[in-house]
């Protein structure tokens, strides 16, 4: 059988091993930092009540599961969180439609959009702030089903056609209609690197512990600011500053600011919100303290 409702992914990162699985779902609030076992997750979206197995990612706001025909699906990480729950009935209203003829779909049935606040229909640095900052869980007490929206149009990081089961928050909402529209054209872009699609060899010394805000936790989120990241194999490329998330397993290093690291990771172009770090760490693995 195949669900015609189904947004599978052009290209995601794979998650091989039952601990990187374990690693991310702790990053998207789906499991508890102390977690050592995955749990069976449901997809209760479009009518169906099934159970679903989380095999990659897109970026952090759209996770990709497999449902039991086989069927790839892209979905927001906080969405897929609200479905584990038991009195969740998959009815959402849909958010106030700001860009006619841009439809979008709200638990498969109902239609919304949410304008983006930049001209290429892409989510402004402005609201990549708000949006697209690193939110490594999800909020214990979600919206009301009043409250909430999926699957608007406007633009994800790796996502240009909108095609994310997406989980907006009014505030997220209000604050991208709020917000001016950021002004590019000003910005030194600095030179475009070509990163490798898949894990490579990195380094990396630690500059920084900070945080950045979690519009759907009452906590912000940890991360680390690397300075003298390079990728070393298969082929040398300085890369410069980036940031990854300060995740379970990389706090038991117990690290310092100065300490110089090797792993393997996946490194993509993704902003750090309010901070000018262009580049992202996934999921480092085999982690060195030098």
């Amino acid at each position: 059988m195949t669900y015609a409702f189904m947004i599978e992914p052009d290209f995601y990162t794979p998650l091989h091993t039952d601990e990187e699985r374990i690693e991310k779902c702790q990053e998207w609030g789906l499991l508890s930092d102390k977690a050592t076992k995955l749990k069976t997750f449901y997809y209760k979206g479009n009518g169906l009540n099934v159970p679903c197995t989380i095999i990659g990612f897109v970026d952090h706001m759209a996770a990709v599961i497999q449902l039991d025909n086989d069927q790839k699906h892209c979905i927001h990480p906080a969405y897929l969180k609200e479905m584990q729950a038991s009195g969740f009935k998959g009815t959402l209203a849909a958010a106030p439609d700001k860009k006619a003829g841009t439809p979008g779909v709200v638990d498969g049935s109902e239609t919304s959009s949410v304008e983006s606040s930049s001209d290429d229909g892409l989510v402004s640095d402005a609201e990549s702030s708000d949006l697209a900052g690193d939110n490594s869980s999800a909020t214990e007490e979600q919206p009301s089903a009043t409250d909430r929206a999926i699957a608007s149009t406007a633009s994800l990081p790796g996502d240009p056609d909108g095609l994310v089961e997406e989980y907006v928050s009014p505030q997220s909402a209000s604050a991208s209609e709020d917000k001016p529209k950021a002004k590019t054209a000003s910005k030194a872009k600095a030179a475009k690197l070509d990163l490798p699609e898949g894990k490579v060899k990195m380094t990396a010394v630690v500059k920084e512990f900070t945080t950045v805000p979690n519009h759907f936790a009452d906590n912000d989120d940890e991360v680390i600011i690397y300075e003298a990241v390079a990728i070393l194999e298969p082929d040398m490329l300085e890369v410069g500053e980036a940031w990854s998330s300060h995740s379970a397993t990389i706090k038991k290093l117990d690290l310092e600011v100065g300490d110089t690291l090797t792993f393997d990771a996946k490194i993509i172009k993704k902003k750090l919100a309010k901070h000018p770090v262009p580049y992202k760490i996934n999921n480092p693995s085999k982690i060195q303290k030098q």
